[in-house]
C-alpha cells in the first residue's frame, strides 16, 4: 500500500486554514439559530445579505431581502408566543466547501423541535439546509438558503 503525503508545512497550512473556516461557519450557525430561537428576528435577519433569497418548503415563493426575513421571523416568534411553546434548532453534520470566489457553500442537517408548556419536546421537522455564505463587513452572511424537509421530499 502506498500513501502520498503533502509536504509538511504546506499540508499544515491548508488544514489550519480549513479548520479556521469550518469553525467560523459553525459559530455563524450557532449564533444565527440562537437568535431565531429566542425571538431575535432582527438579529437573525442581519445574518443575511440585504438581497438574500431564502427558499422554504411551505412558502409559495422565496423570501427576498432582509426586510422580508425580519417580517417572517417576527411573525413566527409571535405565533410561538401565543402558543406558549419554545422552539429550538439543532444544526449538525455541517459540510463546508470553500469556493474559488471566496464564498462558502454549506450543507447541514437541521432539527426543529418545540416544547409546549408543561409537555415533552417534539421534533417538528428534519431538514437539510444548503447555504451560500459570503463575507460582508468582516463577518459571514447568508446570500442564499434552500431548506428542504424530509417529510415533504
Amino acid at each position: 500500500m502506498t500513501v502520498e503525503l503533502m509536504a509538511g508545512a504546506e499540508h499544515a497550512a491548508h488544514v489550519g486554514e480549513f479548520a479556521a473556516l469550518y469553525a467560523q461557519a459553525q459559530h455563524f450557525y450557532d449564533r444565527q439559530m440562537q437568535f431565531l430561537d429566542t425571538g431575535g428576528g432582527e438579529h437573525w435577519a442581519a445574518a443575511f445579505t440585504e438581497d438574500a433569497v431564502v427558499e422554504l418548503p411551505l412558502l409559495p415563493a422565496p423570501l427576498r431581502a432582509r426586510a422580508g426575513l425580519t417580517h417572517y421571523a417576527r411573525a413566527a416568534a409571535a405565533r410561538r408566543q401565543r402558543a406558549g411553546s419554545r422552539l429550538h434548532h439543532w444544526v449538525g453534520m455541517l459540510d463546508v466547501r470553500p469556493q474559488p470566489d471566496a464564498t462558502l457553500h454549506t450543507r447541514c442537517s437541521a432539527l426543529a423541535h418545540a416544547t409546549p408548556p408543561g409537555a415533552t419536546s417534539k421534533v417538528l421537522y428534519v431538514c437539510v439546509m444548503e447555504d451560500v455564505l459570503v463575507r460582508a463587513h468582516g463577518t459571514w452572511r447568508t446570500s442564499h438558503r434552500r431548506i428542504t424537509r424530509d417529510d415533504l421530499a
